[in-house]
């Protein structure tokens, strides 16, 4: 029996340490996975929709896809038997042809309208880059004034922009500015090229995930059969550390959700191990920890805030129209482009392909505030070719707290509801990157505790995943993708931040990695 870890979490970051743990052996490891849900996956989730209606049997609700540069989520996915589909990137921000609607698929009023401010952008994210340390504490807003941006291109193009593809939400104002720099110049998380003339460059491709449900089913199944132990429906109380070791509580609990609405609580049962990795968010690890947290963890941990998101999956066409553009129109193409012959010939492919798989828009009353909404039809690949089938949506209402009297959810026809869930998310604020992310190295690994998850530098489930492989890595496992210089590169990245360290001299290709 080797030394005993609990991972309190079976999401993306739980699953890649166990997976890490598991692969050196029942002799180095004896590896228990608790998680409150029924299933593994975390926000990973996929849900049943009628497929005669529909044309589809599934929809991924939580996370859709990501960008072709996700390497080790693209590696995890090839190990386990599954492949993520290629679709192409398009938005459809706004609706208003002269206010507010632009898109990366053709030039618009609204490009033309902020072109100086587009073509003074690219030259800032290079000043951003080469001052990353002291723009890693200028929030977003803060940076548009210093560089006197106007106002409407924070409000129209910039908030809208980082908001949908970092999923910043309601706090993209106030969010680090490097953030913004890493959208568009990291190789390991750029979505788009810049272009002086049109903001986007091009329409990048994206991979739409596999049947997620699915995924980490198989996952589970090859973990149990490499000796993991999982407690599903099992909650953990509370957390008493010491110098042998971690005793925990844990707790059955029927009907897990976000909300904490009508769950069923059972038997109390007390375990012991040597180590704990805490894969959860960071108030549930405050919380677990309770009296046993040290100083620096209640500061550390403390300080990523949580906001409350709802999302609701349904068909209705007539709330999507009135609120976004769906489809090419002629007036809404640039009309000071008209002899351009480059945007002339991305006006003549949107009038054949626009599609967009991700639509934006900010409220009236609070420009600053956004909801967000996805084609899942247009993103999914299980959809197929469904021109006779009603489009499947998701919008998502952001930030409860703070915005929900904008809401416009009431106007969703109740008979066209799919699903409804809430989600709990992590706030990108600038004060995260200043009062949490660099102080993470110093509490991984005392005190017998570890811990990971997205929430740890940035909200993808690709740093989800390195981050579960980096607590592996710390506690003496190996890093399964070391040959994938893609995947690796994020590893790296990671491990360094989270855990101020270099990967170990046999698996460098390079000072860092």
């Amino acid at each position: 029996m080797g030394k005993k870890i609990a991972i309190v979490g079976a999401g993306a970051a739980g699953m890649s340490a166990a997976h890490a743990l598991s692969a050196a052996g029942d002799s180095t490891f004896s590896v228990t996975v608790i998680e409150r849900a029924n299933c593994c996956g975390g926000m990973a989730t996929s849900e049943k929709i009628d497929s005669q209606k529909f044309g589809a049997e599934f929809v991924n609700d939580g996370v859709q896809g990501a960008s072709p540069q996700f390497a080790n989520t693209y590696a995890l996915f090839d190990l386990l038997g599954f492949k993520a589909s290629e679709v192409e990137l398009q938005v459809s921000f706004g609706r208003d042809k002269e206010e507010d609607f632009w898109s990366n698929v053709f030039p618009s009023n609204v490009i033309d309208k902020y072109s100086d401010d587009i073509k003074r952008f690219g030259w800032v994210l290079k000043v951003i880059k080469r001052m990353e340390p002291l723009f890693g504490l200028i929030p977003v807003d803060v940076m548009l004034s210093m560089f006197r941006f106007s106002p409407g291109f924070g409000d129209v193009i910039v908030y809208p922009l980082v908001a949908l593809f970092m999923g910043t939400g309601q706090q993209t104002p106030y969010v680090s500015s490097v953030i913004l720099e890493r959208l568009f110049l990291d190789p390991s998380m750029k979505l788009f090229d810049y272009s002086p003339d049109s903001f986007l460059a091009s329409i990048p491709p994206m991979r739409a995930f596999p049947k997620l449900s699915d995924v980490y089913a198989e996952w589970k199944t090859r973990l149990e059969d490499s000796g993991v132990t999982f407690a599903l429906e099992t909650q953990v109380l509370s957390v008493e550390r010491n110098k042998s070791g971690v005793t925990i509580l844990t707790q059955n609990v029927k009907n897990s959700n976000t909300l904490h609405e009508g769950e069923i609580l059972g038997d109390i049962l007390e375990m012991h191990f040597d180590e704990i990795i805490l894969a959860c968010d960071a108030d549930t690890a405050l919380k677990i920890l309770g009296k046993d947290a040290t100083f620096l963890e209640r500061k550390v941990l403390g300080n990523v805030k949580y906001l409350y998101d709802v999302s609701i999956t349904h068909s209705d066409q007539e709330y999507m129209e009135k609120y976004y553009q769906l489809k090419f129109q002629e007036d809404l193409f640039s009309s000071k482009r008209k002899e351009d012959p480059k945007a002339q010939q991305s006006k003549e492919f949107a009038k054949r392909n626009f599609k967009p798989l991700y639509f934006i828009r900010s409220y009236p009353a609070d420009k600053r505030k956004i909801e967000m909404s996805f084609d899942l039809t247009n993103y999914q690949p299980q959809f197929g070719d469904k021109s006779d089938k009603p489009h499947v949506y998701q919008t998502i209402f952001l930030d409860k707290d703070d915005s929900s009297y904008l809401w416009t959810e009431s106007e969703i026809r109740p008979e066209s509801i799919i699903l409804k869930k809430w989600w709990k998310q992590q706030s990108h604020r600038w004060q995260h990157y200043g009062g949490t992310v660099p102080w993470m190295m110093w509490i991984n690994g005392k005190n017998h505790t570890y811990y990971c998850g997205a929430w740890t530098i940035l909200n993808m489930h690709e740093i989800a995943i390195a981050s579960g492989f980096a607590v592996a890595y710390q506690m003496g496992a190996d890093y399964p993708f070391k040959d994938n210089d893609e995947a690796r590169r994020m590893f790296a990245l990671v491990l360094g931040v989270s855990h101020g360290t270099r990967m170990r001299g046999e698996d460098r290709k390079g000072f860092f990695a």
